[in-house]
């Protein structure tokens, strides 16, 4: 009879316990839109341009550079040497 009455008190306890929900819990996730539209139009911006004025930037001259590299139109003696050479 006391296992009886053990058993009993088990179920009885045991049952507010299945009777709870689950509760499964997942990280938050961002969710983002396709495209986002920002509307300036009623937006007014007022200051000073701080950057140099174009003018200074095509007013310059272009910088002339010697070419280092020496063109020729005759490369018959360096032939000459390399059919000797074979």
């Amino acid at each position: 009879m006391k296992k009886l009455a053990v058993v009993a008190v088990a179920l009885a306890l045991s049952a507010p316990a299945l009777a709870e929900d689950t509760v499964v819990e997942e990280a938050d996730k961002v969710v983002y839109n396709k495209k986002t539209v920002i509307d300036f139009s009623d937006v007014n911006i007022e200051g000073e341009l701080t950057k140099p004025e174009g003018s200074y930037i095509k007013n310059r001259k272009k910088t002339r550079f010697r070419n280092l590299i020496e063109l020729r139109g005759n490369f018959r003696p360096e032939l000459k040497r390399s059919v000797s050479a074979l």
